[in-house]
């Protein structure tokens, strides 16, 4: 029965859209760098711990706490981290943005040292913790050079339609 269900057409279908924004910052606050606003991909792991473990309040399941930049390339969809994460991973503040969508924002500040020479940086992602842990989503923008007296300040928004 359940596989019939599933099936047919669901008038009830959730889709889950992220997209960030990547901006880096001299130290006189201009903005040198931007992504421009660019839809991600959510991992296996993504729908799995942090959407439905979640639900269902299942051991094991995750929320996003941290963001990482790394200088690596597309994340696959069976991914759990980040390719050429940079070394040190951001805390974020989370917000509602509407009835349907959360906004993860951090900022990554030069005065935390979380690069200690100049880097590459091309990739992003979320993730439930400050060290290991388990990839949401992510995705690349064009390669940008960040120096270490530059700030990189990151919104990352996910959304839910039906």
């Amino acid at each position: 029965m359940l596989d019939q269900l599933l099936k047919q057409e669901n008038k009830e279908a959730v889709k889950i859209r992220g997209f960030y924004r990547v901006h880096i910052q001299n130290p006189d606050g201009a903005i040198v760098g931007d992504s421009g606003w660019l839809e991600n991909q959510i991992t296996d792991s993504g729908v799995r711990y942090y959407m439905a473990y979640l639900l269902g309040a299942i051991a094991g399941s995750l929320q996003v706490t941290h963001l990482a930049i790394g200088s690596g390339t597309v994340p696959a969809s069976n991914a759990t981290s980040l390719d050429g994460e940079v070394v040190k991973r951001q805390a974020v503040t989370a917000a509602s943005s509407g009835s349907t969508a959360v906004q993860f924002t951090g900022t990554f500040s030069s005065t935390n040292s979380f690069v200690t020479n100049t880097q590459n940086i091309s990739n992003i992602g979320l993730f439930n913790s400050s060290s290991t842990g388990t990839l949401f989503a992510g995705n690349t923008y064009a390669s940008s050079s960040c120096a270490t007296n530059q700030n990189v300040n990151t919104t990352y928004t996910i959304t839910f339609t039906r």
